[in-house]
Order: structure tokens, then C-alpha cells, then sequence
């Protein structure tokens, strides 16, 4: 059955998977982000340097490289559905158990397994989308569920510093793990893939199957993922720019805290407004680009002109260090932030834009580790640069440049965003078809 591009679906279930999928994102991003916020409290509690805190968040983010291309490759493999409810599980285990951490290594420890669950979200995630939506919707649908990034860091100011000054830090680990296992069960309800699922109507099922060619269900090699562009595109705009995504939710508290004089009860407000502002930037970055998809524009177009605009709006964060009032600060942090959505609500459409479906979540999975690699160098970097220097300028240069560089290389890359064909992954005979 087939439908004409105008034609409007009798129902709209696959909006539905997009909330199921931003609630989790969102919990991801409290999880994640408990740590910078309660750094401080840290550090005063358990006598933490700045490297030793750089160490504990280097091993989160070295689990997340490791964690995103084995999760990606069981993605494709076990399917969206019992995939994300294994990297759900684990994930929630590893945040509870930093409750009962006392030692830096005991930290890394809990860290580590917390970046091994954590990074099986966005591999399914994405995956979910190029299941559910058809290509003109999924910058719009990225860009909703990528919003969860940002909703994450607007409750955790909120939740933690109220847990923590009435119960301890460590209740505030403890009690949003048990918290948040309530999504695990709504997800393993409603999740089905479109064609499986009871409650879609067949006009939507064809509306989220138009213009889907028929694919072989082969597992690409690594070695041929490896070889192709399009993957690189996507990994270097990972490298480049997830690192400073990662410099705001582990970093900016601390910032905030040296900078403007803020703690645990003034953190609140200001980071707030940040994390509104940057959920509004991932909405209007994804349906940005969708819109001008849906006028006509191609897909080469629609994204990279909405990358270098967010690439633009980045650049202000070099001289944040040198604004003294709070909230100049805060608007071009929040500036920054938005932007970084946006661009994340693009980037992350590449994949199901360029590859076909069984590659999608082992593409996503790759770029995963790239950015969780360049995570790792930079907080290497960030670490020792607060040491030496007291001073967060050095590494404000780099994010405010790091959009520019990475848009380039991806136009080098892929000039025109043309789809990798099924065939050209399939394996032929004698080529590698396992690893």
C-alpha cells in the first residue's frame, strides 16, 4: 500500500515512541549529569583534585567509546526493542551504585559501568527513528527526543541539590535510579517495531514506509564501514563537537562555582535558563531542517546550511570567560548550548540519511566512540589546564572553533550526502562477514 507524500496518516503512533524516547534520554542525561553537579560537594567531601575528578570522568568516557560500537553492533543485532532495555538496566545499576562509593577507584568503577549502559541510547535511539519515521520527519524527531539532553540537566539542579541537603549525596544516587526503572516497564510495553506493532493504522505504517527501498538484512563488517566516507563524516563530527557538550554537563557547575562564586543552593536558576534555552535550540534545529526538507530543499542543503548556522552561534563562548556579570554569562553559555542542540539534532540524522537500516546503529555506533574519544582527550586536557592555570579560556577556544572545523570536514567527507546503496555493504565472497 502506498500513499501520496501530501496525504496525512490516520494516526500518529510513532509521536508516541518520541516521548517514550525523550523520557529516556532525559534520564540518561540526570544520571550523567549528577556528577558535575554535585563536584563540589565532592570534592569537599572525599578531598578530589581536579585531575583526580578528570580521571573519574575519563573512565566514564572511555566505557561510553567501548560501550557505543558494542552497543550499536547488539542493536542492529537483538533489535530496538530488548537493546535499549539491556542499556536501560545497566545504566540505572551502575547511578545507584555510585551511592555506595567511597574512593576515587570505586568512583571510576561506578563511572565506567555507567558509560557502558549510558551509551546504548543513542545507538537505539536513533535506530527507533529510521524505524518509525520517514526522512522528511527525523531531523524534527531527532531534535524532539535529542531535547531530553537538555531536560536531563534543567531537573537534575532541581532534584539533587534538594535530595542532597535533606538526605546526602549518596541518597541522591540511590533514590533516581529506583525512580526512573518506571520507564523501563512503559517501554517494554509499547515498543514494537511499526510493522509488528497492534495499535499503528496501515495508512501509517505506509506514510513511515514511503520512499524506503526494499534491504537486504545482512550484518555489514566493521571493515567495510570502515572504509566508506560517509561513516567518517559522521564519526569526525562526533569527535569534534560531543566533547564540549560533555564540557558543560561535567564542567559548568565547577565553572559557575570558580567564576560567579555559585554553589549547591545558587546552581539552580542558572542552569535552568542553559539547559531551556538549549532544549529550544534542539527542537528548532531538528524541524529547521526538516521544514526546508518538506519545501523542497535537499537533504545536502537542509543540513549542512543548518550546521553552519549553528556553528556561527557557537562562537560567542570564547570570551564567556571574560564577562563578569552572571547572566551575560549565562545568556552566551545558554547561546552556546542551543546551538550545540541544534547541530546535535543534524548531525545525528546523517547516519539514517546515508546508510540503510540494518547499518544504522553500528554507524551511530561508531561515531559514538569517536565523540567519547575526543570527550576523553579534552577532559585529559581540561583536567590539567585547571590545574596549571585556574583559568577555563584556553578550553572555551577550543569549543567556540570546534563546530567550524568539523562542518568543514564533514563537507570534504561527503559533499553531497549521497545515500550508500545495500548492495555496497552486503558482503561479497571471501570478505570478512563477522568482525
Amino acid at each position: 500500500m502506498t500513499i501520496a507524500l501530501s496525504d496525512k496518516p490516520a494516526t500518529r503512533y510513532r509521536w508516541l515512541i518520541c516521548a517514550l524516547l525523550f523520557l529516556a534520554i532525559g534520564i540518561n542525561y540526570i544520571d550523567r549529569q549528577m556528577i558535575g553537579i554535585l563536584k563540589p560537594t565532592l570534592q569537599k567531601d572525599l578531598g578530589w583534585t581536579e585531575v583526580a575528578y578528570a580521571n573519574i570522568v575519563f573512565w566514564f568516557q572511555l566505557a561510553y567509546a567501548i560501550g557505543f560500537v558494542t552497543f550499536g553492533r547488539a542493536i542492529d543485532l537483538l533489535g530496538v526493542r530488548i537493546g535499549y532495555a539491556v542499556a536501560f538496566v545497566v545504566w540505572t545499576a551502575a547511578s545507584i551504585a555510585h551511592g555506595f562509593a567511597h574512593t576515587v577507584i570505586q568512583f571510576a568503577l561506578a563511572r565506567f559501568s555507567l558509560g557502558l549502559g549510558e551509551s546504548g541510547a543513542f545507538p537505539a535511539s536513533l535506530k527507533a527513528v529510521s524505524e518509525w519515521f520517514p526522512q522528511k520527519e527525523r531531523a524534527q524527531a531527532v531534535g524532539l527526543f535529542n531535547a531530553g539532553t537538555a531536560l536531563g540537566p534543567i531537573v537534575t539542579p532541581l532534584l539533587v541539590p534538594a535530595v542532597t541537603l535533606a538526605f546526602g549525596w549518596r541518597a541522591a544516587f540511590i533514590a533516581t535510579g529506583l525512580i526512573t526503572l518506571l520507564w523501563l516497564v512503559a517501554w517494554l510495553l509499547v515498543y514494537r517495531s511499526p510493522e509488528q506493532h497492534p495499535k499503528i493504522s496501515a495508512s501509517e505504517l505506509a506514510y513511515i514506509q514511503d520512499g524506503r527501498t526494499d534491504e537486504v538484512a545482512v550484518r555489514t563488517p566493521w571493515r567495510t564501514l570502515l572504509r566508506r566516507r560517509e561513516a567518517w563524516a559522521y564519526a569526525v563530527g562526533k569527535f569534534l563537537t560531543d566533547p564540549v557538550w560533555w564540557l558543560y554537563l561535567f564542567w559548568l557547575p565547577d565553572f559557575l562555582n570558580k567564576r560567579h562564586g555559585l554553589d549547591l543552593k545558587s546552581f539552580g536558576p542558572p542552569l535552568i535558563a542553559i539547559y531551556l534555552v538549549a532544549d529550544i535550540g534542539s527542537i528548532l534545529g531538528g524541524w529547521s531542517s526538516s521544514r526546508q526538507m518538506k519545501a523542497g530543499r535537499s537533504a545536502n542543503a537542509a543540513r549542512k546550511w543548518t550546521l553552519l548556522a549553528c556553528a556561527l552561534a557557537v562562537t560567542p563562548i570564547v570570551l564567556v570567560q571574560f564577562v563578569d556579570n552572571l547572566w551575560g554569562a549565562v545568556a552566551i553559555i545558554a547561546l552556546a548550548a542551543a546551538a550545540h542542540q541544534a547541530w546535535s539534532a543534524n548531525l545525528m540524522t546523517l547516519p539514517s540519511d546515508l546508510f540503510p537500516r540494518q547499518s544504522v546503529a553500528s554507524v551511530i555506533g561508531l561515531g559514538g566512540a569517536a565523540g567519547a574519544i575526543g570527550g576523553m582527550l579534552m577532559t585529559t586536557f581540561n583536567g590539567r589546564v585547571l590545574e596549571a592555570l585556574g583559568s577555563y579560556q584556553p578550553i572555551f577556544m577550543v569549543a567556540g572553533g570546534a563546530y567550524l572545523v568539523a562542518l568543514l570536514l564533514i563537507h570534504l567527507l561527503t559533499p553531497r550526502l549521497r545515500p550508500v546503496r545495500a548492495e555496497d555493504l552486503t558482503p561479497r565472497t571471501g570478505e570478512e562477514t563477522a568482525r
